[in-house]
């Protein structure tokens, strides 16, 4: 598989120069109960041993209840009072993107890796990151080697969904979705992005830096079900293309130009025709353009919306996330941002 359009760059050198990092390992959590003692106990043990082989010196789990309305944050409370666990409580629902920032901006190690609760992400590429970090790479992207697991819908719509983004010019990394690590000074850099439309996985490739891949297999949920259906799926994609590509309005513009040519080389055959008298009575050459003209205009300007939309949004200012409560061993906060 090609990484063509992302521009990866490979680590400097290919010997550690890093010394063990202390790392942050961030997990939103939505009403992940089932999941979550799972999660727990496998990336403890997995702290563990990446502690004990000298790949880290200290291992967290930060987790994020995105606003669960289920037992995920008393499961996170009783975890951040017994383990090396730190618990973050949004005010409410803020949507996977930004729970998941709350988590990158609450971290304080030298790596951060972001995953999902659902240990499709396999942990065993923790592992590869961090030596990948170690030879001097920045940015790591955890790449799923197939997508056996998901339905012929989902791939069908996932490839033709990378491709467009591709055609329209978005840097992304194909099947990688939010199973990174990143250094502190990629955290540092990124956080200078400042909107509040979040598509993480678009954005985190315009920092640059030096990159690499680490492939795996994607397995099956632990437990629970998917917080991704098909409505929030579609609503991701959108985000994505309105987020990072100006494209679509271009396309307008074409599309336009298109038809006000074609609508002038009409005019002049109804001409010519009205002149020799060969008109043809009927509602075809009316109705049949006026329903395409009208579709083209309805998408036009619903195209044109989305980018208002986000226009709009963006001008309030208003804060990414709210934090409701921080639990950490016996340390308690709350704050905002």
């Amino acid at each position: 598989m090609s990484y063509s359009a992302n521009e990866l760059k490979r680590p400097l050198v290919d010997a550690v120069t890093r010394p063990a990092p202390t790392l942050d390992i961030v997990v939103p959590c939505f009403n992940e109960q089932d999941a979550l003692p799972i999660l727990i106990a496998h990336l403890e043990t997995l702290g563990q041993g990446l502690v004990g082989a000298g790949l880290a010196a200290s291992v967290r789990l930060v987790l994020v209840d995105d606003g669960s309305h289920d037992q995920t944050w008393r499961i996170i409370r009783e975890a951040g009072d017994k383990h090396d666990v730190k618990g973050i409580r949004l005010s409410r629902n803020h949507g996977h993107q930004r729970a998941l920032l709350a988590g990158l901006w609450h971290s304080t190690a030298d790596v951060v890796i972001s995953m999902d609760a659902d240990l499709q992400d396999d942990p065993s590429a923790v592992e590869r990151m961090l030596l990948d970090y170690r030879s001097g790479c920045d940015i790591v992207y955890g790449v799923r080697t197939s997508r056996a697991v998901d339905s012929r819908f989902k791939r069908t719509s996932a490839r033709a969904y990378y491709g467009l983004l591709s055609r329209l010019g978005v840097d992304l990394v194909p099947d990688h979705a939010d199973f990174r690590l990143m250094s502190r000074r990629a955290l540092i850099e990124f956080a200078k992005f400042g909107e509040s439309n979040l598509f993480l996985r678009g954005l985190i490739p315009h920092i640059g830096l030096h990159s690499s891949v680490v492939t795996y297999d994607r397995g099956e949920r632990v437990a629970g079900e998917s917080k991704y259906p098909l409505g929030k799926m579609v609503a991701l994609a959108i985000e994505g293309v309105t987020s990072l590509s100006v494209k679509p309005l271009r396309a307008i513009v074409i599309i336009g130009l298109a038809i006000s040519m074609l609508s002038f080389v009409s005019a002049i055959v109804a001409l010519v025709a009205w002149a020799v008298g060969e008109t043809v009575s009927g509602w075809t050459s009316i109705v049949v353009p006026m329903f395409f003209l009208g579709g083209i205009n309805l998408f036009a300007l619903g195209m044109i919306g989305e980018y208002v939309g986000k226009i709009y949004s963006e001008t309030k200012q208003r804060p990414r996330f709210i934090v409701d409560d921080i639990v950490e061993c016996d340390r308690k906060e709350a704050g905002r941002n």
